[in-house]
């Protein structure tokens, strides 16, 4: 590409008009850097008028897909400056919590949050290459959140987008030693954070997980929920931010859901089914007693595995059904 004058308009425009085509890869990108999803929108806004101011110093020596990562990984980190970790509550460091005991709000907490998935594309198209599952899967991001900014962003361009290292140190303004200090304190930090598992998730169009997701809906909505237990895996994880408190063990999200959960009978809950973070994902309608009709309440996110589901997070509303495309109420049936 030919550098073209600041004043021409017309040609940065045109530019940018080609450039969306990496919006969805660049959304997912800020996401694993800063884990929230409201965030990594105006950042990707933020990178693209940053591109467009800038495009008259653009000269081609990398491709525009590269340039616009380097711009939004500097957009990214300069907007974390000062800030803190998003967390889900297990990232609190507390132990598992009493599911029979008082459960407490903490909205001065900014929670981790989830992403939707992008339409399905051209698996040969990088923007799905970049955004691969694993790279947007919730244990691996809320993985990332307990790292430095600059070792999240570091790790993510080395090892999900493959960057070599001194492309890496352009773009994150340092050496090529330091980012490989940087890598190299990263992987080790993550590898005390992850959990570790000898098996790999199963893929939301799989058929063992369409029949776990169908039986956990059927369990809620039957308002029959010690169908719960045998779907649960032995060690499987409830979260529910902006709750502070997990739980851990079938029995106990069980005892959880009867003790805390707004439904009395069947018919008070009804989902909609759809992906999140490359994950299964219900999402919650509550019957409002009062008009009968069924509001947004909960997303749930749910890694499932061969030996079933180990881990679930319950998002409250907030605002996120709609950007995930999601009516905020149901029609009656």
């Amino acid at each position: 590409m030919s550098v073209v004058a600041v004043g021409d308009g017309r040609a940065r425009d045109a530019f940018l008009c080609d450039a969306q085509r990496y919006r969805r890869e660049l959304l997912a990108h800020c996401y694993r850097i800063t884990g929230s999803l409201h965030d990594a929108e105006d950042l990707v806004q933020e990178t693209y008028l940053r591109a467009w101011k800038s495009y008259g110093s653009f000269e081609g020596k990398s491709s525009v897909r590269t340039w616009l990562y380097r711009i939004a990984t500097n957009t990214a980190l300069t907007s974390l400056e000062g800030r803190k970790r998003r967390p889900l509550p297990r990232g609190l460091g507390a132990p598992a919590s009493d599911p029979t005991g008082d459960i407490t709000e903490r909205h001065e907490i900014a929670w981790l949050e989830p992403l939707p998935d992008a339409p399905r594309e051209d698996p040969s198209d990088p923007s799905v290459i970049a955004e691969s599952r694993e790279s947007v899967r919730l244990a691996f991001v809320a993985a990332l959140q307990h790292l430095p900014p600059r070792q999240r962003a570091v790790l993510v361009l080395r090892e999900v987008l493959q960057w070599k290292a001194a492309e890496v140190a352009e773009a994150v303004g340092t050496s090529t030693a330091a980012v490989n200090s940087l890598l190299q304190r990263a992987r080790a930090q993550l590898d005390e954070v992850q959990p570790s598992r000898d098996d790999r998730p199963l893929p939301p169009e799989s058929p063992q997980t369409a029949d776990l997701l169908a039986r956990y809906v059927a369990a809620f909505e039957s308002y029959d929920l010690d169908q719960l237990v045998e779907l649960f895996t032995a060690d499987a994880v409830w979260e529910m931010p902006p709750f502070d408190g997990w739980y851990q063990g079938p029995v106990e999200i069980v005892t959880l859901s009867k003790t805390h959960c707004p439904a009395e009978r069947a018919g008070d809950i009804r989902f909609l089914t759809a992906t999140a973070n490359g994950q299964p994902m219900a999402a919650l309608y509550m019957r409002n007693p009062a008009s009968g009709v069924h509001e947004a309440f909960q997303l749930h996110v749910l890694d499932v595995h061969p030996a079933g589901i180990t881990h679930v997070v319950a998002f409250k509303e907030d605002g996120l059904f709609s950007k995930f495309g999601l009516p905020g109420t149901l029609p009656a049936v």
